[in-house]
């Protein structure tokens, strides 16, 4: 077993992920910490000078967690790998109830556990699998249309099958994990969920997934890339296409939102009609009626509405 950990600014987070994994009840794993040219390096190896006997420590440019985690994965000795954020926890017996799973079915490529979510969001106490229900079997459909999710964190996986599939696309700083589950299913290799919580997922706002145009943008980029590298069926190719223009939706929504805002209606007019095209959506119909009639009335009303969500409150629009 390998459990790979990328580090970028994760100085003040590291020494607390180490600690789950040294917790753990399953003892036969190595550990590979893989510094992707974090700028806190000096205190990053400050804190893992009290692990540097149990772990494997490499040092590589600022690259991504693609090429980070491509190159623990050549370093590693172990059948099964286990990929840990360095800013994320297991639970004490993460690593044994999922290679149980793994040994108990040799079919599998990989298992995927919950996680509880903490930090700096209104999502926090809630579990990844709450948030993001996920209908079992996996199949590259499912993960192209959001049925499934699959959170890396608290994913494990015969090594052989990771090689197969390409491992990560180094191209890609966002949403690798993303490309290579979608890659794996295309293949036909089977995956597992274990619906226990066995993590804690950390949310702040330093994290790469906080950056929610970035992601839609990512995303964007791996569905362009599976049209024009796999050998997709018909119903496949149209599945992607469907993605394509459902996330294009969804990134110009959120800019939509973003130009409200900062003021510029004209440009969230614009956003929110090229949404709209694909939502068809009266709430959003009812946003371009403000925009032309009372577009500092909308703002003020978004801002509210953003206000009383970040207490974690609800209300309907």
């Amino acid at each position: 077993m390998s459990v790979v950990i990328p580090a970028y600014n994760s100085a003040g987070f590291i020494g607390e992920t180490l600690d789950s994994v040294f917790a753990q009840t399953f003892e036969d794993y190595e550990v590979i910490v893989v510094n992707d040219g974090s700028p806190d390096t000096l205190e990053l190896e400050r804190v893992l000078a009290r692990y540097m006997n149990r772990i494997v420590y490499l040092r590589q440019e600022n690259s991504g967690p693609a090429r980070a985690r491509n190159e623990a994965i050549a370093k590693s000795s172990g059948e099964y790998v286990a990929f840990l954020d360095s800013d994320d926890l297991w639970m004490p017996e993460y690593l044994s109830a999922q290679v149980q799973t793994l040994n108990d079915d040799a079919s599998l490529a990989l298992v995927c556990a919950d996680a509880e979510l903490f930090g700096e969001s209104i999502h926090a106490g809630q579990t990844f699998m709450q948030r993001w229900p996920s209908e079992e079997p996996v199949t590259f459909e499912k993960l192209l249309n959001m049925q499934c999710a699959i959170i890396t964190m608290c994913v494990v996986a015969r090594k052989r099958a990771l090689i197969d599939a390409g491992l990560f696309d180094e191209r890609f700083l966002r949403s690798e994990d993303y490309d290579l589950w979608l890659r794996l299913a295309q293949r036909g290799e089977r995956f597992a969920y274990q619906h226990r919580v066995l993590g804690h997922r950390r949310l702040h706002g330093a994290s790469l997934a906080s950056n929610e145009q970035a992601l839609f943008e990512s995303q964007i980029e791996v569905y362009q890339k599976l049209l024009a590298t796999l050998e997709l069926s018909p119903d496949e190719r149209r599945a992607v296409e469907r993605q394509v223009e459902r996330c294009h939706a969804d990134l110009d929504l959120h800019l939509g939102k973003r130009e409200i805002m900062a003021g510029q209606y004209a440009q969230a007019a614009e956003a929110l009609q090229r949404a709209n095209l694909y939502y068809h959506s009266h709430k959003l119909e009812l946003a371009l009626l403000s925009l032309r009639l009372a577009p500092r009335l909308l703002r003020r009303v978004y801002h509210l509405y953003q206000r009383l969500l970040m207490r974690g409150m609800t209300v309907a629009v």
